[in-house]
């Protein structure tokens, strides 16, 4: 058996009931559920070095690169370009009163 060290964690209120509601429906002890969760946490992170733990974003979005045509190179850097975006997509997206 794996040797275990103890720590004593302080909880909201809302997430000790959170803790001791999961624990109960999953048959489980509570440390089983922090256990778990600090793993995920700590060692299932997607920003791991050396390409562990999953891809990037730059490789899930890999097929949408350049696929803009545009003769602006500043797109991406313009913030003047990216405040005019942004108000032409709130624009878009309100309804028009009548």
């Amino acid at each position: 058996m794996a040797v275990m060290e103890g720590i004593s964690v302080k909880l909201p209120a809302a997430l000790g009931s959170a803790l001791v509601a999961e624990a109960r429906r999953r048959n489980v002890t509570q440390s089983t559920i922090v256990r778990e969760a600090l793993e995920r946490c700590l060692f299932d992170r997607p920003d791991r070095p050396n390409g562990e733990g999953g891809p990037s974003c730059a490789d899930l979005v890999r097929d949408l690169v350049g696929s803009v045509q545009s003769s602006r190179r500043d797109l991406a850097t313009n913030k003047a370009l990216l405040q005019a975006a942004v108000k032409v997509d709130f624009r878009r997206g309100r309804k028009r009163r009548r």
